[in-house]
């Protein structure tokens, strides 16, 4: 019974895992887009 609820646990852990590392790449991916309209925006304004 012991090793059962270990085992489950030890999956459990390892699905969390995953999940977060999507979620934290999806993220990253956000922020660099979000980077690149502030970059392109600031070159649209700059003095000809």
């Amino acid at each position: 019974m012991q090793n059962s609820k270990v085992v489950v646990l030890t999956v459990l852990a390892a699905a969390l895992s995953v999940t977060a590392c999507n979620t934290v790449k999806g993220a990253g991916t956000d922020i660099k887009k979000t980077g690149d309209a502030i970059e392109d925006t600031a070159e649209k304004a700059k003095p000809k």
